[in-house]
């Protein structure tokens, strides 16, 4: 299974690299969203300094949902997801593949949003190891139910809109945990980020479990 993962994912981020298309769109994508909170909350710095853990996060997932859409749309040309199929790989390991592409894809990217906050927001990472732990956890869980979610609609026509609506309920706890975590770490009280960082170990772990479990069928039905 971890080979095949190994695989899936390297073929995934070979087709980006050469591409670019995360580099050339996603992240210029993420950064204009980031831009545009910032001219919407100018007028108050105090604001935008508060909110920029949720800003962040909403950049993020909205990131995040290109690149889970991204992901299926490699595999819509030519058959290609018949051949997946047919491949003989261990579906566990596609899905693990799949989503630790996504994952390696968004953690490049909030490194790139983290320099951006604390460039234009006013806000310096405090508690590196928190925030390091919970983007992992966070991101982890996005792509995990990304990759289940995103199989469930690649075969349909509407796969574009549907996925937003079947996808945003889904993390938005994970939304609320990584940002409530990310907000206690900013603001040094480490010991109230802990039980946010432990609930989005929770959840990566559901939903990892449940897209390893879940994903064979999914893909067949697909």
């Amino acid at each position: 299974m971890l080979r095949d993962a190994a695989l899936v994912a390297g073929k995934d981020l070979r087709i980006e690299a050469r591409s670019r298309v995360a580099s050339n769109q996603v992240a210029p994508f993420a950064v204009l969203v980031l831009l545009l909170f910032a001219f919407a909350l100018d007028p108050d710095r105090g604001v935008l300094a508060r909110t920029a853990p949720g800003l962040f996060w909403v950049a993020v997932l909205f990131s995040g949902l290109l690149a889970v859409q991204r992901s299926f749309s490699l595999e819509s040309a030519d058959n290609a997801r018949d051949g997946l199929r047919l491949s003989g790989l261990d579906p566990a390991g596609i899905f693990l593949g799949k989503a630790g592409a996504i994952v390696v894809q968004m953690l490049a990217l909030e490194v790139i949003l983290a320099g951006f906050v604390t460039l234009m927001y006013g806000r310096h990472l405090h508690g590196p190891a928190i925030l390091i732990i919970t983007c992992v956890a966070a991101t982890a869980g996005m792509a995990a139910s990304g990759t289940l979610y995103g199989v469930l609609a690649a075969g349909l026509r509407v796969r574009e809109t549907l996925l937003p609506l079947l996808l945003l309920p889904v993390v938005a706890p994970v939304l609320l945990a990584a940002t409530r975590a990310s907000e206690s770490a900013l603001d040094g009280a480490g010991s109230e980020a802990w039980p946010w960082v432990r609930l989005l170990g929770v959840f990566a772990v559901i939903y990892v479990t449940f897209g390893i479990l879940a994903f064979g069928p999914l893909l067949e039905e697909a």
